[in-house]
Order: C-alpha cells, then sequence, then structure tokens
C-alpha cells in the first residue's frame, strides 16, 4: 500500500528519490532510483570482468553497498556517482586476482608505487608478492571508512582530487587529508606487522 505522496514515485526526479532514501531509509525509493540505471550498472561490470553471471552478481552486490554509502555520503549526481561505484567495485574484485606489490621511495613498504606486475618467475618470488598484498589488503582494510574511500579512489581507480571529492561528497581539504592520514596509517600498520613477524 503506497504512502501518501508516493503514488507518482516513478515520476520523481533522482534528486528526489535520493533525499527520500536518506530522509527515511525507504527502499522503494532506492529500488526506483537504481532501476533506472541498472542497465548502466550491469553494462560497466560486464565490460570489466568479461562474464555475464560475475557482472549480474556484482550488480547486485553494488545495490547492497548502496544501501549504506548513500546514507553516509552526499550525492550530487548519482548517475555519475553509482557509474563511479561500480566501476571501483569490478576493479576491486579484478585487483583481487592478481599478483601486485607494493614498493616505497626508501626502505619501508608504502603504498605510493603499489602497482601490478607481470608473473613472477620465482616461486619464491611470488610467494613473497602474494603475502605483500595480502598484508596491504589488511593495512587498508584497517583504515576507517572515509580513509579507506579515499586511498582506494585515489591509489587503486587513479582519480584526480577533485574527482574524489564530487564523487565521495568530501571537500578537497578532507580528501587530502584521508589521503595523507591513510598513507601514515597503512605505513604504520605495515611496519608493526613486520616488527611482530621477525619477533614471532
Amino acid at each position: 500500500m503506497w504512502l501518501a505522496g508516493k503514488k507518482n514515485i516513478h515520476e520523481e526526479s533522482d534528486e528526489a528519490l535520493l533525499e527520500t532514501f536518506k530522509r527515511s531509509g525507504d527502499r522503494d525509493a532506492l529500488g526506483v532510483l537504481f532501476e533506472r540505471y541498472s542497465h548502466l550498472v550491469f553494462g560497466v561490470c560486464l565490460k570489466y570482468l568479461k562474464n555475464e553471471e560475475d557482472a549480474k552478481d556484482a550488480t547486485i552486490q553494488i545495490y547492497e553497498k548502496l544501501i549504506v554509502d548513500l546514507r553516509r555520503f552526499e550525492v550530487k549526481k548519482f548517475s555519475y556517482w553509482v557509474h563511479s561505484v561500480a566501476r571501483n567495485y569490478c576493479l576491486m574484485m579484478l585487483r583481487s586476482r592478481k599478483a601486485m606489490h607494493y614498493v616505497d621511495s626508501e626502505t619501508s613498504p608504502g603504498i605510493d608505487s603499489f602497482v601490478e606486475n607481470d608473473p613472477p618467475e620465482h616461486l619464491n618470488e611470488a610467494v613473497e608478492k602474494e603475502m605483500q598484498l595480502q598484508l596491504l589488503e589488511e593495512a587498508i582494510g584497517s583504515l576507517n571508512e572515509e580513509q579507506k574511500i579515499c586511498i582506494e579512489m585515489f591509489y587503486l581507480k587513479k582519480m584526480c582530487y577533485q574527482d574524489v571529492s564530487e564523487i565521495s561528497g568530501f571537500t578537497l581539504k578532507q580528501v587530502k587529508s584521508y589521503i595523507q592520514n591513510g598513507k601514515r596509517n597503512i605505513k604504520l600498520y605495515m611496519e608493526n606487522k613486520k616488527d611482530e613477524i621477525t619477533n614471532t
């Protein structure tokens, strides 16, 4: 049964539906909003994942992700934002399938040179890279939500400060602060874990 004022929900603007969801948590409003761009989300997922079933699963997961993310961040243009969320989600999935490593400018590890590499030639090298990847993922996972979002967008998605700001809703000053603090926290996490392994 429709509530008052919702009879023409399918005719409401993206902004109105988004505001309704953020204000009351109305899943109907979010459902109508997501339905408008589900083909776009699926298309992005299919482009990156190259598999129809994986793309369908990812589209569903992205919808579930929006339920949480849209209540936390200020989104100005939903169509642009959801496209970026879909692409970022797929890139994260692909990243988890690949061997990657990070190299800092000094002796301590960091995220500045976190790049993909050709398959390692030796087993020991492969094991070492896999361990580095797992540890880095743990470090990113240990960040607070704001730092994690900015780090992933800036480093993994190669977005500029302005794009991160527009999509996340953070100010440029906040974005730069979250990235700087996130990098520092990642480095501390990595160093502490390294010390724990060395002392065991």
